[in-house]
């Protein structure tokens, strides 16, 4: 029977969908079953409803809906039945089984008034109800003996009072409680959903499910909200095109797993600033509307309190007294609008529907019941957890000198509990309310200097991750200091403006600034600001290729930091010299400087120190080529990072991203996306830190949404990292596709955004040229095959210029040492594809290649290898061939590489190199249980989806069971497969088969 049919892809609900196809599967044996489904509106019931019964239609089963609509408990009567009859009845299969029960007739309005049950079911005679509703079992019953059924009932909580009877009997008397006598149960499964945010503690649908959830063939199923990232998915799909990441966020955050207000919120995005769209703030009003006057009163006044209000406040702040506010409450809680809390606190609960309660409000009303609510936490003493709220309510109640003084204190709090991101929004504030207050309300000591405050807020932007933010709170400073005001002072704010400006890259600005600095004081006698900004200087220094004035600078201040006994300094200096000095940080003498600096930087208790300190160790053991050494450094400095409430500052974002790269290049994927997704939780405005890796994971394994997702990362103001992992995905997804021109274009203007105000390369140059000139290459051969001499040599020459600023960068590196083991292997992969494109494949320069991948990247090790396998098949090597091949082939199928997959079938099956069966390899194969009802269908020639619907499983995981068979059985396609297995008896012919 028709479903609804929807836009967009399903998302998310495997398990509940896993649980609800069991059910199907045993109803299509012969096991009759009930599920209630529970779940709030909009959170996707229906949606997960039409996914189960469009499988349940493909596998044969036929489907009947019905539908309970808002009538109230009066009219309309067996509703959802009827509806189902109707369905039945226009249905030429079925005319013999309805000719054979005169309730149809009944149900539909055609029967006459003489019959015995009265003139329509609605009648309340004991004896003709109990026909009707055994009629009804039986014809249900007689029909899952033609077909297997699924009766689908939606929105029961707007039943009628008789089709919730209807439904206790047939599943506590019915059908669902009888066999048809040979032992076995009726075909059929009965699926019902409910708002369970709509049942309130009168409503007459709480008793049946309470009655119906005791039996012993009836389940509930509740419908949670989605996770976040089911959500983010969603929001891709509905859009056509890419999102910003800030947008997805935002919306996620406020729907909170509901995917009907996801997708109202997305509709509104581009009309209402992230407001409340106006037709999702009247669904939600329609509900307060419904509470009585009082509970009503009760809710305004809590929306003004926030998403949680304590019972004393709430009941203070709205006056009424204590037996008429609990009614209230009652009511509000009955209703699903507010939650009780253990701790003897109330919230909203769904955020929006606070949003739309304060969006009613009056500005009035609003602005006297925030004061309400400030005086009240006021009255409760100046207690450091209230300050953020006190001074938002002072704030709303234009009472601007008590939100000045409450903001500050907010802000010394979050700082001490290690909170920049809120530090940093209650400093703005304070800010903001500056020069509205009168000098009289102004703070005093270090607080009343306003340049100081700004400089405060910059460092908490800059950990907070608002690397531009901090930049603009600086620039602010530098505004308000006069070359006449404090040297000191002014010193400080040159120099911290150079240490923001390195953030955002701004690297010959920062140079300038640092250089300003440590002119404006004396270098002797040494102090602890000029120390700083020499160390800052250092890293302004080196950033632009100084390298000289930054080695020269970094030894004196080092000396004067031992002179003044400043720990954290010299710890922060000792770093920058292990960069610096010698072979760098990959050498033991740079690691040994840099434990140093780790064990100063933790006695000093300078936490961003220490965090750089445990980086400079992770990304030299890493530059190294020992991949596992990196992770404990980096487990310590995100641990420290947590302690101190850094996650968001520069350097632990780093070792965010380098913990992610280290996870895929050992070939730990589902590791990595379980960690990624952490991070984005932990880390909304993390960008390119935390996704790249997770979108390196999802274009290996074929992911076609991962381009558009590395495109929304260079929208709008430019971001290193973002770039960087942009470039690395284009460029590669350019390369997948086989658009050679793409590739180039994608790696020339990556390059061409990282290149340095300098004009230093970066060093993933390298990679990026390789990954390019795969698709240059095979552009080259295909010219060559074709005859076409004139583009061979055109693809040849761009393979030449590209190579020679690969080969410069690997030489040189950003500290001016070589690349280590991971550059060399890139630059080994760029020479190897740049003969193949001037000359053709080397299989010599693809074994060096292979060799250098070996210090531990698993993915890259395999492409290579396949490259490899071909440049052998090429030069007729075909036993050695097929060893690179299957290898390539084995590490796909372990990785879930699905694109490399195919490639390596392809190759063995092109080049056939698959003559090696299982029994040449010795001995049987061994599949399991699974993967041979997986085969039989193979032989059948079902495809991934037609497998996953007829076993009830997902495509995907259909997918990775047909990999698996391929890779047991050495079998290049499918085809192969089941010849293979054909001839090792793992499969019979079946008489009578057919496709």
């Amino acid at each position: 029977m028709s479903q609804t049919v929807f836009a967009t892809p399903f998302i998310g609900r495997e398990e509940e969908l896993a649980r609800l196809f069991g059910v199907l599967e045993r109803a299509r044996g012969g096991e009759s079953r009930a599920v209630l489904i529970a779940g709030d509106a909009g959170v996707g019931k229906t949606r997960v409803l039409d996914e189960v019964a469009t499988r349940a239609a493909r596998s044969g089963m036929t489907v009947l809906t019905g539908h309970c609509v808002d009538v109230g408990d009066v009219g309309l009567p067996y509703l959802p039945f009827t509806e189902i009859l109707g369905l039945l009845a226009a249905d030429e299969r079925f005319a013999a089984v309805l000719a054979a029960h005169p309730l149809v007739d009944r149900l539909l309005g055609a029967g006459t008034d003489a019959d015995e049950t009265g003139p329509a079911p609605r009648s309340g005679s004991g004896e003709g109800r109990l026909r009707l509703f055994e009629g009804m079992a039986a014809l249900l019953a007689e029909l899952s003996d033609v077909t297997p059924l699924l009766l689908v009932l939606e929105d029961l909580h707007w039943a009628d009072q008789s089709s919730r009877d209807l439904l206790r009997f047939l599943l506590s008397r019915g059908f669902l409680q009888r066999s048809t006598g040979n032992g076995s149960g009726h075909r059929l499964a009965v699926l019902a959903s409910y708002r369970a945010d709509d049942l309130h503690r009168r409503h007459p649908l709480r008793p049946l499910l309470a009655e119906l959830v005791r039996l012993p063939a009836v389940d509930r199923l509740e419908l949670r909200p989605l996770a976040d990232a089911e959500v983010t998915r969603l929001l891709r799909a509905l859009e056509g095109r890419p999102l910003p990441e800030a947008t997805v966020r935002r919306i996620v955050e406020r729907a909170e797993g509901n995917a009907f207000y996801a997708e109202e919120l997305l509709a509104a995005t581009d009309t209402e600033a992230g407001g409340m769209p106006s037709g999702l703030a009247d669904l939600l009003l329609i509900r307060v509307e419904q509470l009585p006057d009082t509970a009503q009163q009760v809710l305004r006044t809590a929306a003004v309190a926030g998403r949680r209000v304590e019972h004393d406040l709430l009941r203070d702040a709205v006056g009424l007294p204590e037996d008429e506010l609990e009614s209230a409450l009652r009511e509000a809680i009955g209703h699903q609008l507010l939650v009780a809390g253990d701790d003897g606190a109330y919230a909203f609960r769904h955020a929006l529907a606070r949003e739309a309660v304060y969006a009613d409000l009056l500005p009035g009303e609003r602005s006297r019941l925030h004061g309400a609510f400030a005086a009240l936490l006021a009255g409760r003493g100046h207690r450091a957890e209230t300050a953020a709220e006190r001074a938002h309510h002072y704030r709303e109640s234009h009472e601007l000198g008590e939100a000045l003084a409450a903001s500050l204190e907010a802000a010394d709090h979050a700082r001490r509990v290690g909170a920049p991101a809120e530090e940093l929004r209650h400093l703005e504030a304070l800010l903001d309310l500056w020069e509205s207050v009168p000098a009289t309300a102004l703070p005093s000591g270090e607080a009343a200097d306003r340049v100081t405050l700004m400089l405060r807020a910059s460092a908490a932007a800059a950990h907070a991750g608002e690397a531009h933010r901090a930049v603009s709170l600086t620039r602010a400073a530098l505004a308000g200091v006069g070359r006449d005001a404090d040297s000191e002072l002014a010193a400080r704010v040159r120099y911290t403006l150079a240490g923001t400006l390195m953030g955002v890259d701004s690297l010959t600005a920062a140079f300038a600034y640092s250089s300003e600095a440590l002119a404006m004081i004396p270098a002797e006698p040494p102090t602890p600001t000029w120390v700083w900004a020499a160390a800052t200087h250092v890293l302004a220094a080196r950033q632009v290729g100084d390298s000289e004035t930054a080695l020269r600078v970094a030894r004196q201040a080092l000396r004067a930091a031992e002179q003044l006994d400043l720990t954290d300094a010299r710890a922060d200096l000792l770093v920058s010299l292990a960069n610096l000095e010698g072979d760098g940080r990959r050498s033991a003498a740079g690691r040994a400087r840099l434990t140093e600096a780790r064990e100063l930087a933790r006695r000093g208790g300078n936490a961003p120190v220490e965090m750089r300190a445990l980086f400079t160790l992770a990304i030299g053991a890493f530059e190294a080529g020992e991949l596992a050494q990196c992770l404990p450094w980096l487990t310590e400095g995100l641990d420290r990072a947590r302690r101190a409430g850094l996650l968001s500052s520069p350097y632990p974002l780093e070792m965010r991203y380098l913990q992610l790269l280290v996870l895929y290049t050992l070939g730990r994927w589902d590791e990595c996306l379980r960690t990624a997704t952490t991070d984005l939780a932990v880390l909304p405005a993390s960008g390119g830190f935390a996704v790249g890796p997770a979108l390196y994971v999802g274009l290996a394994r074929g992911d076609k949404g991962v381009a558009d997702r590395a495109r929304t990362l260079i929208e709008g103001r430019f971001d290193w990292m973002a770039a960087l992992v942009a470039g690395i995905v284009l460029t590669d997804a350019a390369v997948l596709s086989g658009d050679a021109e793409a590739a180039v274009a994608r790696l020339r203007s990556s390059v061409e955004a990282l290149t340095d105000e300098a004009g230093m390369l970066p060093d993933v140059t390298v990679r990026l040229t390789a990954l390019a000139l795969t698709a240059v290459a095979e552009a080259a051969a295909t010219a060559r095959h074709g005859g076409d001499g004139a583009a061979a040599d055109r693809w040849s020459a761009i393979a030449t210029e590209l190579l020679e600023p690969a080969r410069s960068v690997a030489l040189r590196g950003a500290t001016g040492v070589p690349q280590g083991p991971e550059g060399r292997a890139w630059l080994a992969r760029a020479e190897a594809e740049w003969a193949w494109a001037t000359t053709g494949p080397d299989p010599a320069a693809w074994e060096r290649t292979v060799a250098a991948f070996g210090y531990g990247d698993a993915y890259e090790l395999a492409r290579c290898r396949l490259r490899y396998a071909q440049a052998l098949l090429a030069a007729g090597r075909r036993e050695d061939a097929a060893t690179e091949a299957r290898a390539a082939r084995e590490t796909a199928v372990r990785l879930g590489a699905t694109p490399l997959l195919e490639r390596a079938d392809d190759l063995l099956r092109r080049g056939r190199l698959t003559d090696a069966g299982p029994a040449a390899r010795g001995g049987p194969v061994a599949l399991t249980a699974r993967e041979r009802d997986v085969l039989r269908l193979l032989a059948r020639g079902r495809s991934n989806r037609q497998i996953g619907e007829e076993l009830f499983i997902s495509g995907k995981t259909a997918s990775v069971h047909v990999s698996n068979i391929l890779a047991k059985l050495s079998a290049a396609s499918r085809t192969e497969a089941v010849a293979i297995a054909y001839r090792e008896r793992l499969l019979e012919p079946e008489i009578g088969a057919s496709g």
